[in-house]
């Protein structure tokens, strides 16, 4: 299987694939490409039988391809928590050396490594790491630009992208922190939240970076 195909399956996962459709427009945003090109990769894996596509609705992931996606997602989180607990990388830096790791480690090295780690049950983006059994607990699918104008939402996890933590880190946006939508621009659908956890008001964050930042709803 091709890396480009490899990172189509772990992105659908990370964005609820396994439970529910997801749409060619937040895995184009998610992945920073053309929707061209997401409609000419998801024909092929649906070729494959890694995916299923409703045309207008969206993309779910095969038994096929969930076994493969929380194969491919628990090597890359378990490097990344010994990238970022152990050798102390940053949580925007751990993504790239650990898609080099996981393409290059066996399934027993992995559960060495998942032992040796205490067997975390989330990376430092937030995101669930199967078990070596496929378990793993449920967590939030709903996007931070999905949160409704007034209400108050708990930061859960970050896509996997280093440009994406980057810019959190710069607007001082983290995981577990308390966020009130302001309002939404009409134009460009950007947010202006206040982050009361760290009291910071008037932070403005755009649709893509919405997109991909999962919340669970406080109220």
């Amino acid at each position: 299987m091709t890396p480009m195909k490899e990172d189509y399956l772990k992105i659908i996962f990370e964005l609820g694939g396994t439970s529910k459709l997801v749409s060619n427009k937040n895995l184009a945003m998610s992945l920073g490409v053309a929707a061209g090109s997401v409609t000419e990769m998801i024909n092929k894996m649906a070729d494959e039988k890694l995916v299923t596509h409703e045309p207008y609705s969206g993309i779910r992931l095969t038994n096929k391809g969930k076994k493969l996606a929380e194969e491919l997602v628990r090597k890359h989180r378990i490097w990344e928590t010994f990238l970022n607990q152990k050798l102390h990388f940053g949580i925007a830096d751990v993504h790239d050396e650990a898609e080099k790791l996981e393409h290059v480690t066996s399934d027993e090295m992995i559960d060495r490594l998942d032992d040796f780690l205490d067997n975390p049950t989330h990376c430092p983006h937030g995101g669930v790491i199967p078990t070596r059994d496929g378990h793993y607990a449920s967590e939030s699918y709903t996007p931070l630009n999905e949160a409704k104008t007034g209400s108050t939402v708990i930061i859960e996890r970050f896509i996997d992208n280093h440009d994406l933590l980057v810019h959190l880190t710069k607007v001082q946006i983290d995981l577990g922190d308390k966020i009130k939508v302001v309002s939404r621009d009409g134009f460009d659908n950007s947010l202006t939240v206040d982050n009361l956890t760290d009291k910071i008001n008037g932070i403005v964050i755009g649709e893509k970076t919405a997109n991909n930042v999962f919340v669970n709803i406080f109220k």
